[in-house]
């Protein structure tokens, strides 16, 4: 450890050395050019979405706005712009108000330490050199992981402040939510950390050269996008909006411009969860493979802007397949996904990656990482498996009868829970045989 650890440090400090030098104008540039690209993205995967979910469930998508139904999503902003904007009587009208921006505003703001190309090839912006990226930090991942967890807080305090009962379910949802998935989130962050020797975006993808860190940590990128999926409140894992449970989840009392900031907020969050992973596992702003095996230039100048754009597309493109294909998820399996699948597996992974990493800074080759962390890990497996087969099952017992269930007992009805049965309800003789029987007789007065 002690080899690598002071290049790696002297080499993140030399890529951020070329942050910080912009003059105002040119900052205000970059800033203005980030919101711009997250909201014309959010506006074009909002018509991918309806068009590649029309598609997979064999129908028509948006045909009518703009050729092809392409200004769809625009239509759909105006028409959000122009409703009636309705505050009801029994909200927190401060929190109320602002639960919208809380939730909007930190989905911007993660953006700004993605890089858009390498540091240290910068291109020239109106005569001045500057690198593809916003800004950069020592601490750059930590810093989304914060803007994430702030976002949460405004989707929690609509619900709460809504002033109702099932936008308050929503918001208790999310933030259950956002402490079992973060976790797993971070974890899976830990162990990039630990191969990258930092936690700047920009030398986390100088790192990953020549192999992408999905290849090297698979199980990392495993769990960060079933996190992701989780963190962005996104089908199959949108119970704080499940409409068939809590009509809309957080957002059922809001409208108009407010309602429209929380589908921003969305989608926003789609886009930056998906830049990260770029940036962690998919080389960042690197071209794939084969173009770079035989295109030198394919990763300097405004090319890597390129690269980046098409894998965050790439990942967007799964969150809609995700979407069309998978039903929502119960909230007892979703929690346990997390909490005993995800997490376990996170701590597992990270300690593995540790002690490898530790023993290839020692020195070891990679026959000698295999037997020390490899063995171990078999010889556990090994023992858990004739552990199950030689445990005694015991039998099944037989199951009690259930017993009676009475839904008046507490002087309300009450739907019954898993496992009782309501008692049959008492039916009136049916009177078809005495009708037919007058009828027939009528038949018989008239014959005679």
């Amino acid at each position: 450890m002690r080899t690598l650890a002071a290049p790696q440090m002297l080499a993140a400090y030399d890529t951020l050395g070329f942050f910080g030098r912009d003059p105002w104008w040119l900052v205000l540039l970059k800033a203005v050019f980030v919101f711009a690209f997250l909201v014309l993205t959010v506006l074009i995967a909002i018509v991918w979405e309806r068009k590649v979910v029309a598609w997979m469930q064999l129908r028509i998508g948006p045909n009518r706005h703009g050729p092809w139904g392409m200004l769809q999503s625009l239509a759909d902003g105006v028409k959000l712009a122009l409703k009636e904007d309705l505050v009801v009587t029994g909200a927190d009208k401060v929190v109320y108000i602002l639960a919208p921006i809380v939730s909007a505003i930190p989905a911007f703001m993660a953006f700004a330490v993605i890089p858009f190309g390498p540091a240290d090839d910068q291109v020239s912006i109106f005569g001045t050199r500057t690198p593809l990226q916003l800004t950069d930090l020592p601490i750059a991942l930590l810093y989304i992981l914060a803007t994430a967890s702030v976002g949460i807080y405004g989707i929690v305090l609509a619900g709460w402040s809504s002033g109702s009962t099932y936008p308050l379910l929503g918001g208790i949802r999310s933030s259950a939510q956002m402490i079992s998935y973060e976790i797993a989130m971070g974890l899976s962050f830990a162990a990039v950390f630990i191969y990258s020797g930092s936690m700047s975006t920009s030398e986390i993808v100088a790192s990953q050269q020549p192999t992408w860190f999905a290849v090297l940590l698979p199980v990392s990128f495993i769990v960060y996008i079933i996190a992701m999926v989780g963190e962005t409140n996104r089908a199959p894992f949108d119970l704080p909006e499940a409409e068939g449970e809590l009509v809309g989840g957080f957002n059922t009392e809001y409208s108009s411009l407010k309602f429209a900031m929380f589908m921003l907020a969305e989608y926003v969050n789609m886009v930056t969860v998906s830049a990260v992973a770029s940036t962690l596992f998919l080389g960042g702003w690197r071209a794939p493979w084969p173009i770079s095996a035989f295109w030198e230039g394919a990763n300097h100048g405004w090319w890597p802007m390129l690269w980046i754009i098409v894998k965050i597309q790439l990942l967007l493109f799964f969150f809609i397949w995700l979407r069309g294909t998978l039903p929502r998820l119960r909230y007892d399996q979703f929690m346990k996904l997390g909490w005993k699948i995800l997490i376990p597996v996170s701590l597992v992974w990270l300690v593995m990656v540790a002690s490898v990493r530790a023993l290839r800074n020692e020195g070891y080759d990679f026959a000698e990482v295999v037997l020390y962390v490899g063995a171990p890990i078999a010889a556990v497996l090994l023992l858990a498996l004739v552990w199950d087969l030689l445990r005694k099952k015991p039998g099944a017992a037989e199951p009690a009868p259930p017993a009676a269930f009475d839904p008046l007992a507490g002087g309300y009805p009450v739907p019954p829970l898993p496992g009782q049965e309501l008692p049959p309800v008492p039916r009136r003789r049916s009177r078809a045989p005495q009708l037919q029987d007058a009828l027939n007789g009528a038949d018989h007065s008239e014959g005679s």
